[in-house]
C-alpha cells in the first residue's frame, strides 16, 4: 500500500514538474527570480525531450509499482489518469521534436517579452527620490553609489 501511494506521488510530482518546465517563465512576469530555477527545470525537459532520454521519476515510478505489487497496473483513477496525460500512447518521436520545439520556442519569446518589460519598467517613487540604491538610508557598507 505506501509504494503504492509513494508511486502515486511520484506521478504527480512529475506532473507538476512537466507543467512548471512548460509554463514556468509565466512566473517570470511576477516574479523574476524564478528564472533561476526555471531555466535549468526548462533546459533539463528540452534535453529529455530531444534527446529520448527517460526521466529518472520514471522508472522510480515503475519500481515503486512493482514493490506494490501492482505490476504496472494502476487501479485509482487519479493516477490512471495523470499517466496517461504523461505517457500518451500516440506520443512518436516526431511528436516528441515538435512539442520540444513548441517548447524552446515559446519559452524564447516569453523570456523576451519578460526581458523587455523588465527593461522598459518605470521606476519606483523610492527609486527616483534615491537613484542610487532606491533606499532612504543611502548604500550600504560596501556598495557602490
Amino acid at each position: 500500500m505506501r509504494y503504492g501511494l509513494f508511486a502515486d506521488v511520484i506521478v504527480l510530482v512529475h506532473l507538476l514538474f512537466v507543467l512548471f518546465v512548460m509554463f514556468g517563465v509565466l512566473f517570470a512576469l511576477r516574479w523574476p527570480g524564478t528564472i533561476w530555477v526555471h531555466g535549468p527545470a526548462l533546459i533539463w525537459g528540452l534535453v529529455v525531450e530531444f534527446a529520448d532520454l527517460t526521466c529518472p521519476l520514471t522508472p522510480l515510478e515503475n519500481r515503486l509499482r512493482v514493490a506494490a505489487g501492482e505490476a504496472g497496473s494502476r487501479e485509482d483513477f487519479l493516477s490512471q489518469w495523470l499517466v496517461t496525460v504523461l505517457y500518451p500512447e500516440f506520443l512518436t518521436r516526431d511528436l516528441q521534436f515538435f512539442l520540444g520545439g513548441s517548447l524552446l520556442f515559446m519559452n524564447i519569446g516569453l523570456y523576451a517579452y519578460v526581458a523587455r518589460k523588465r527593461s522598459n519598467r518605470r521606476p519606483t517613487k523610492r527609486e527616483e527620490a534615491y537613484p542610487s540604491t532606491g533606499d532612504p538610508a543611502g548604500p550600504r557598507e560596501g556598495e557602490r553609489l
